[in-house]
C-alpha cells in the first residue's frame, strides 16, 4: 500500500510541474501566480468531491451511486436558471461574488441535503431502488431545468449554458479564497470522521452494536456532502461523473474499508486526474473543450461497466 501510495505522489508532483512549467507563454511575474491560482482551484474541487463520493457511497453502501448521479449537479443548473429567470442576465451579472456565491452555497446545500435524506431513509435496505430512484430524481431535475431553459431570452440562455460546464480558464481570488473558508473546515471535519465511517460503512445493525448511532451519523455526513459539493460546484461549475471515475480509481488502488486509507487516496487521485487532464487538454493537446466532456464520457464508460459487473456495493 504505502508502494502504491508513493507512486499516486509521484505522479502528482509529475502533473502539478507539468502544469505549472509547460509551455510558458509571457513573463514568469504574471504566469505564476495565474497557474498557481488555477492549481489551487482543481486541486481543491477534486478533493472536495473526491472526499463527497466517498463519504455518500458510504453511507449509501453503494458503490454507483454519486451526488452527481442523483443529479446534484442538475441542482446548481437549476438554482443558476432559476436566477436568470427572475433576475434576468443584466441583473444576475451584477450580483457580487460573495453574494452569488452564499446563495449558491445555502440553496444547493438545503435542497441537496432534502433530497439525499428522502433518497437514503426511503430506499435504505433496497440498492436497486436506491439506484432507479437516484436516477430518476436526475433525470426529473434536468427536465425542469430544460422546461425553465426554454421559457428565458436565448441571450441569457447562452449565458446558462456557458456557466453549465466546469472551467478553469479564470480563477476569481476571492471566490477561491470564499470556497476554501468553506471547504476546508468540512474537509477536516470529514477526516475526523473516519473511523466512524468505518463502524457506518458496516451497517445499522453492526454499528448500532459498536455503540454508534447511524442515524446521527448518516445526517452529519450528509451535511458534509451537501457542503463539499455545493462548494466545489459553485467555484468551479458542475462536474459530472468525475467522482465516480475516482471512487472507482481510489477502490482499485486501495482496496481498503478503512477511510484513514480511502480518503487521502481519492484525494490524490482526484489531483492527479483533474490536474494531469487539464495540462493534456491545454498544453499537449491544445484544445478549447472543457475537461467536463472528455469525464462525462469516460464517466458513462465505468458506470456502465460497474452496473453490468454487478458491483453496486
Amino acid at each position: 500500500m504505502l508502494r502504491r501510495v508513493g507512486v499516486l505522489a509521484a505522479l502528482f508532483l509529475i502533473s502539478t510541474t507539468a502544469f505549472l512549467m509547460l509551455d510558458p507563454v509571457g513573463s514568469w511575474e504574471f504566469l505564476l501566480p495565474f497557474r498557481l491560482r488555477r492549481l489551487a482551484a482543481l486541486m481543491l474541487t477534486g478533493v472536495c468531491l473526491a472526499t463527497a463520493t466517498v463519504l455518500f457511497q458510504t453511507i449509501s453502501g453503494n458503490r454507483i451511486l454519486t451526488p452527481s448521479v442523483i443529479g446534484f449537479d442538475a441542482l446548481y443548473v437549476m438554482v443558476l436558471t432559476g436566477l436568470v429567470f427572475v433576475l434576468g442576465g443584466a441583473g444576475y451579472a451584477l450580483l457580487p461574488t460573495p453574494v452569488l456565491f452564499g446563495f449558491n452555497l445555502a440553496t444547493m446545500t438545503g435542497l441537496g441535503l432534502l433530497m439525499f435524506l428522502l433518497l437514503t431513509v426511503g430506499a435504505r435496505h433496497d440498492m436497486i431502488k436506491l439506484v432507479l430512484t437516484g436516477i430518476v430524481t436526475g433525470i426529473l431535475i434536468r427536465s425542469l431545468n430544460d422546461f425553465l431553459q426554454r421559457m428565458i431570452d436565448p441571450n441569457e440562455f447562452q449565458m446558462v449554458q456557458a456557466s453549465s460546464f466546469a472551467r478553469f480558464t479564470h480563477v476569481d481570488s476571492g471566490l477561491l479564497a470564499l470556497t476554501a473558508a468553506v471547504s476546508v473546515p468540512a474537509l477536516i471535519l470529514a477526516w475526523r470522521m473516519r473511523f466512524r465511517l468505518d463502524v457506518l460503512a458496516l451497517g445499522r445493525e453492526a454499528a448500532t452494536g459498536l455503540g454508534e448511532t447511524p442515524n446521527r451519523g448518516h445526517r452529519q455526513a450528509l451535511v458534509l456532502i451537501c457542503v463539499l459539493v455545493a462548494s466545489a460546484t459553485a467555484l468551479a461549475g458542475p462536474f459530472g461523473l468525475f467522482g465516480l471515475i475516482v471512487s472507482s480509481l481510489t477502490y482499485l488502488i486501495a482496496p481498503s474499508s478503512r477511510h484513514a486509507v480511502v480518503l487521502p487516496v481519492a484525494g490524490l487521485v482526484a489531483c492527479i486526474v483533474l490536474v494531469a487532464g487539464q495540462t493534456i487538454m491545454e498544453r499537449i493537446l491544445d484544445m478549447a473543450t472543457p475537461l467536463q466532456v472528455v469525464i462525462d464520457m469516460l464517466g458513462g464508460l465505468v458506470f456502465l461497466t460497474l452496473v453490468l459487473r454487478g458491483r453496486v456495493s
